[in-house]
């Protein structure tokens, strides 16, 4: 039997975080590290024991994950340099972070994974795309692909330009979401609902119409939609309203203005 690899995960915020729950919940074959960034070496996970990482774990480990802010990660990587092995695969889920950038602070030859995950990885329900450097092992990128396939659906990519696009729908795209369910939480009370009933039907209502997406994934949302609009019904009121033009160019805009910025955290 092979030994378990060791996979150290910097940085335990949200994103850091919602891997890590998700690695423990679905009880993966590894021994798993936590080093905060700035030496704070013990990390409380939620529901899980406390865990603990030194820079000796460092030296050990098949997979270095970096979670950290892409405004940091420069700093982070300056110090990290010297307490790894130019071997060692390191897989960064930062926003905007390019693999010719990571070829700068480690290592030319240094093995590099790109991910962009997402925050519903932490109930095995996110989306992750991921680009690997020509010097990722296949090994390496199955441990990596392992991980990102618990935290949900997962892909590869060639083309590495990609990413920053990835990263304003999926990476971004919880938040829309959320703020779809404000926007009717407000819309219902507005119409006159109690706002503890409006929050009620806007939550459920994004719920069920995800889930009925997700068991019907042959079908386009396209036809979805189309299957719950009766002509001349109330939902074809809304929708008269809603595909008028301006909800798709808002969504245009806000997707760009999400891609550039991405693009702009690797200048």
């Amino acid at each position: 039997m092979s030994a378990q690899p060791n996979i150290v995960l910097i940085g335990c915020g949200k994103m850091g975080g919602a891997l890590l729950q998700g690695w423990l919940d679905q009880n993966i074959d590894a021994n798993f590290s936590v080093i905060e960034p700035h030496d704070i070496s013990i990390t409380e996970i939620t529901h899980h024991k406390t865990v603990e990482a030194a820079a000796k774990d460092l030296k050990s480990a098949a997979l270095i994950v970096l979670a950290v802010k892409p405004q940091t990660m420069a700093t982070l990587c300056t110090e990290l340099k010297n307490h790894i092995n130019e071997d060692t695969t390191i897989l960064s889920i930062a926003a905007g972070q390019s693999l010719t950038r990571f070829s700068q602070y480690f290592a030319p030859t240094q093995p590099v994974i790109r991910a962009m995950p997402n925050t519903p990885a932490a109930i095995g329900k996110g989306m992750s795309i991921a680009v690997a450097n020509k010097h990722t092992s296949q090994s390496a990128k199955a441990l990596a692909e392992t991980l990102l396939k618990t935290a949900g659906k997962f892909e590869w990519t060639d083309d590495e330009s990609l990413l920053d696009a990835v990263t304003a729908l999926s990476g971004s795209g919880p938040a829309y979401v959320f703020y779809l369910i404000e926007m009717l939480e407000k819309a219902g009370n507005k119409a006159g609902l109690p706002i503890e009933m409006a929050t009620t039907l806007a939550r459920q209502t994004v719920i069920g119409a995800a889930a009925l997406a997700e068991a019907q994934s042959e079908i386009p949302a396209k036809t979805l939609r189309k299957n719950v609009t009766s002509p001349g019904g109330t939902t074809a009121a809304a929708l008269e309203i809603l595909m008028d033009g301006r909800t798709q160019n808002l969504f245009n805009e806000a997707l760009q203005a999400a891609t550039a910025r991405s693009r702009e955290l690797n200048s």
